[in-house]
């Protein structure tokens, strides 16, 4: 099983929905292990939980064939190949000099990401909001839980976790059929341990990203900005585009940006650590509770809470494209912007050859110009 799941996490470059593609094909199809009634139930169940979805499909199908030693084993398994790769591509990219080609590569590679940050929103935001009730009163809920998102990402990113949640608990509230049992599902805000500094506060961002994050993928980039970049300084604000890059770039989950972040700031022992406490509470989510997915699938609380939630989180992808725009700095990466929207949105071509050619432009670019 180990294998199984060790060569997922090394083949599954594509984010989220390429992962749950390669699970269903080998839990599935290939071997039976789960009917594709349990996989769909399992894959909504997993949706309605902070953190990366695809990572906890994985543990809870490695949970299904060996209990949670095999869910453990094959958590492990699907995380460590991309973990390996991100962070020797990091300690290549964050050197102090690292050749002109390279520097462009990062450029360039970086300045596809707010591209690909509206992609991401518009891929989750039709369907979205398509499912939504066509009463006026929930379609204008949902245009404002997405605009909170949104402003809170822009102007205010460290209260972007508050926002959501109350984006959620709004509408638990709302719902007629809603219990006091199922409001309570909804998690709650943590203490900010990030005030300790050090280790603690590299804790802190990492915990953020695994424990309240709704939606994974692009939703990391403003509960990590703030903090990595202006509060810590750890990276600068290209270093930090050039971290959402690879961790689309590499395979396995996209939360393994943290993985550089961590590096950045502590070396190997900062990247194992943020990497351990931003994945560790997906282990626990599903190892302790995935007995009771059935339930959570059905619970009228939970589902109420994903209706506020998710516009909020899809309003924040896109408030994550101006966020990380503003990082930009070189006049000629507004033009690798340009052409990577017009790649992704218009010719609806894929995010890894998005990110390929802005690596090749940018790495052109800078040596024509002989400096970055």
């Amino acid at each position: 099983m180990l294998g199984h799941w060790t060569w997922l996490g090394l083949i599954g470059v594509g984010g989220p929905s390429a992962h749950i593609s390669l699970l269903r094909r080998l839990c599935v199809d290939q071997h039976g292990w789960l009917s594709a009634e349990d996989f769909e139930h399992a894959t909504t169940a997993v949706n309605l939980l902070p953190g990366p979805a695809s990572t906890q499909l994985a543990i809870y199908c490695a949970w299904r064939l060996r209990g949670r030693p095999g869910g453990l084993v094959g958590g492990l398994g699907f995380i460590t190949p991309g973990f390996v790769i991100i962070v020797g591509l990091a300690s290549l990219f964050l050197e102090s000099h690292p050749p002109l080609a390279i520097l462009g590569a990062s450029l360039g590679a970086g300045a596809a990401v707010p591209a690909i940050a509206l992609r991401t929103a518009h891929q989750l935001g039709i369907p979205s909001w398509r499912r939504t009730s066509t009463s006026s009163a929930t379609r204008g809920r949902w245009v404002l839980y997405a605009l909170a998102g949104a402003i809170a990402t822009i102007l205010a990113a460290p209260l972007l976790v508050v926002v959501i949640l109350l984006s959620g608990l709004i509408e638990v509230l709302l719902s007629a059929r809603a219990t006091s049992s199922s409001a309570a599902w909804a998690p709650l805000s943590l203490g900010h341990l990030g005030a300790v500094g050090g280790l603690g506060a590299l804790a802190w961002v990492a915990l953020k990203v695994g424990a309240l994050s709704y939606g994974g993928g692009f939703v990391i980039v403003p509960l990590m900005e703030h903090d990595v970049v202006t509060n810590y300084h750890w990276m600068s604000g290209a270093q930090f585009l050039n971290a959402v890059a690879l961790g689309q770039l590499t395979p396995g989950p996209v939360v393994l940006t943290v993985a550089v972040v961590g590096y950045a700031a502590r070396g190997i022992t900062g990247a194992l650590l943020a990497s351990v406490v931003a994945f560790t509470p997906s282990f626990l989510f599903v190892l302790a509770g995935a007995s009771r997915f059935e339930g959570l699938r059905t619970n009228p609380g939970a589902a109420a809470f994903l209706r506020g939630a998710g516009p909020c989180v899809i309003g924040s992808i896109a408030g994550s494209a101006v966020l990380l725009g503003s990082l930009l700095g070189h006049f000629w990466q507004g033009a690798i912007v340009a052409a990577s929207l017009v790649w992704l949105l218009a010719l609806r071509r894929g995010t890894f050859s998005a990110l390929v050619l802005a690596g090749l432009g940018g790495a052109l670019t800078v040596l024509a110009l002989g400096h970055a």
